[in-house]
């Protein structure tokens, strides 16, 4: 099947995307909901600049599509419409492990769309999840987090270690439920490693991110 993929940024959307290929679906666009402005992403607080430096390394177009919350779904529904056409898609693939509201978002905009939803990491075990990651090669980099986990963690590369002692610390080491979002700076689908902006780092509503310089 031909596919867009629910893009974040981040590694479980391309893991999913990775296990995707491997099952025998081919990829052809990337989709990221991005703010209001268009110049961040929704999830993960990407700027544009970078998710379109992962979209050249994997020779795939992005659409990134402004939204509001309120909007939020109307657009995804239309886009998929609109790139199901122009891309002949049969599938969305998405990076979501097991939280069932999500799944059944999921299901629901493919519906409307005619697409069928694809889940390859569902309801698989978290640690498990993380080290199949890091040992397939996908290099991921802390970009937000929550402050029971501080800034201290923004900017470190996920390593089996580090996904341990998030555990320890009852800390999801995949970060389903928000704890913390991560930035794909490189993996096999990539042509190189990202060029990673220069950053500072914040703490804003009981939220810590990483203010990159340079992205506009």
């Amino acid at each position: 099947m031909d596919f867009v993929t629910s893009w974040s940024g981040g590694k479980d959307s391309c893991y999913a995307m990775m296990k995707a290929i491997e099952q025998g679906h081919s990829p052809k666009v990337l989709l990221n909901m991005m703010n209001e402005n268009g110049k961040i992403s929704r999830s993960h607080g990407l700027p544009l600049a970078i998710l379109e430096q992962q979209a050249q390394k994997m020779q795939l177009p992005l659409e990134a599509v402004p939204a509001t919350w309120t909007d939020y779904e109307t657009h995804f529904i239309s886009t998929l419409q609109k790139l199901k056409t122009n891309f002949g898609l049969q599938a969305a693939v998405f990076g979501d492990i097991d939280l069932q509201a999500h799944k059944d978002w999921e299901d629901k905009v493919c519906a409307a769309a005619s697409l069928e939803a694809v889940l390859p990491l569902w309801q698989q075990d978290r640690i498990a999840l993380v080290n199949q990651m890091i040992e397939s090669g996908i290099e991921t980099m802390i970009v937000s987090c929550n402050t029971q986990m501080g800034e201290s963690y923004l900017g470190k590369i996920m390593t089996k270690a580090l996904a341990l002692e998030l555990e320890e610390k009852q800390i999801d080491p995949c970060g389903e439920n928000g704890e913390f979002h991560t930035l794909v700076i490189n993996c096999p689908l990539f042509s190189s490693a990202l060029e990673i902006p220069e950053f500072t780092v914040k703490t804003y509503n009981d939220y810590c991110f990483i203010v990159w310089k340079d992205t506009d």
